[in-house]
């Protein structure tokens, strides 16, 4: 939709201004995703939730979504059609008489 698209063009614009494309292969995006992931989780580590700096968590989840639209971009998917794809498949995986109130995966249940 067009958020995602404002987003899409923001980060290509930023990107290809520094000439960055040439880093920004399937592999290494999906990478980058993973290292800013662990970043995150760096936060919380050994403090309680609510101990974890918001302004941090918040730049750290910035840069795993700005990987995850490039990503998305390269591939050319919709991320709107992504996600409620893979929403409509977990309800199908989790429904709701078997899964609510329990954390179980779906092969548990």
């Amino acid at each position: 939709m067009k958020e995602n698209e404002e987003i899409i063009e923001a980060l290509l614009k930023f990107r290809n201004e520094r000439d960055w494309e040439q880093f920004h292969n399937p592999k290494d995006l999906a990478l980058a995703i993973n290292v800013e992931a662990g970043e995150l989780l760096e936060l919380f580590l050994w403090k309680n939730p609510d101990e974890a700096n918001k302004e941090k968590v918040k730049e750290e989840l910035a840069d795993i979504f700005a990987y995850a639209f490039l990503l998305a971009d390269k591939y050319q998917l919709n991320i709107r059609d992504i996600v409620l794809e893979k929403i409509k498949k977990n309800g199908e995986k989790y429904p709701v008489n078997k899964s609510k109130g329990n954390a179980k995966k779906y092969n548990e249940l």
